[in-house]
């Protein structure tokens, strides 16, 4: 059942829009460290990579405030030998989780270089029984973002439906396609990488009710962007919106049994899965794990800059 401040109108299509929605989380500056875990568990990934806990993440400065703004980075200083997890860097875990919501992330800067992976996602447990919407994701500098939606079996999408982005795939069932799930890739490049930062970064927001999933991105200099996102308000209006550049309908997926409460995950990680098979398509030097390992300062843009998290039912 919706939440009583959601007021759905269901279309023939399948399609659904969600009124208004009113705050009920708002992270930002040193609350994170309240309301996050930092996850330090082995990368399931396979990256080059070492997820270290909280206080290790604030005593070597890779998790730091400034004002309100909330940093985490991985290390940028050191030469890494062969053996060994990797170099350190974060992946955190909200403590709380969120069924039908909307999350928006304001955010200033994001990790890029080669071998970089880094990821805004959010994710049930068991994984993928209870679902997982990637909302900001990309490897290796190549724009634009690609949101993804990964789940059990028998969830594909329409090939044809109201977004503004590109499908690379529809059936979204991990164990089909190698665990690609069914992505869509926007349409601007100033949603990722080095376009991104040099652009003051953006706002990204997932909508997620039982008839759909839409994601939507704004570049800071957007003249277009609501007012209610960029003012992050009390209460927003997605009616209001404009085309998601994602769109994941429920005409061929069950949405309420495929996803269930999420946690917002926030990490980098490098080489891996999807970094280190397209590191070298990606136009960068060498192999993945001797770049990651031997050029620290390599990484120095590696990091997230969050001006704030708000998260409304």
């Amino acid at each position: 059942m919706l939440a009583p401040s959601i007021l759905v109108v269901t279309l023939l299509s399948g399609q659904a829009l969600a009124a208004t929605y009113s705050v009920v989380d708002t992270y930002q500056g040193s609350n994170f460290f309240d309301n996050f875990v930092f996850e330090t568990f082995d990368d399931p990934t396979h990256g080059r990579v070492n997820y270290v806990d909280m206080s290790t993440a604030q005593s070597k400065g890779y998790a730091t405030v400034s004002g309100n703004n909330f940093t985490l980075r991985a290390d940028h200083t050191t030469v890494l030998g062969t053996g060994g997890r990797g170099r350190d860097s974060f992946r955190i875990q909200s403590k709380k989780s969120y069924d039908h919501h909307v999350s928006v992330y304001n955010v200033a800067h994001m990790p890029h270089g080669c071998g970089t992976w880094p990821a805004i996602w959010e994710k049930g447990d068991p994984w993928p029984t209870k679902g997982e919407v990637d909302i900001l994701e990309g490897v290796n500098d190549v724009a634009p973002n690609q949101s993804t939606l990964h789940t059990s079996p028998d969830c594909t999408m329409p090939s044809s439906r109201t977004e503004s982005g590109t499908p690379t795939s529809n059936d979204c069932n991990t164990a089909a396609n190698s665990n690609s799930g069914c992505g869509v890739k926007h349409n601007d490049a100033n949603s990722y990488g080095p376009d991104f930062n040099s652009n003051g970064g953006g706002w990204l927001a997932m909508e997620r009710t039982s008839s759909f999933i839409r994601i939507w991105f704004w570049q800071r200099d957007d003249a277009n962007v609501p007012t209610d996102v960029k003012n992050g308000s009390g209460s927003i209006n997605t009616d209001d919106w404009h085309t998601p550049d994602a769109y994941f309908p429920n005409t061929s997926c069950d949405i309420a049994s495929h996803f269930s409460d999420n946690n917002i995950v926030i990490n980098l990680t490098f080489c891996g899965d999807w970094a280190g098979s397209a590191y070298g398509s990606s136009g960068c030097p060498g192999s993945c794990v001797d770049f990651v390992n031997n050029n620290p300062s390599a990484f120095l843009n590696a990091h997230f800059t969050f001006i704030w998290i708000k998260v409304y039912t």
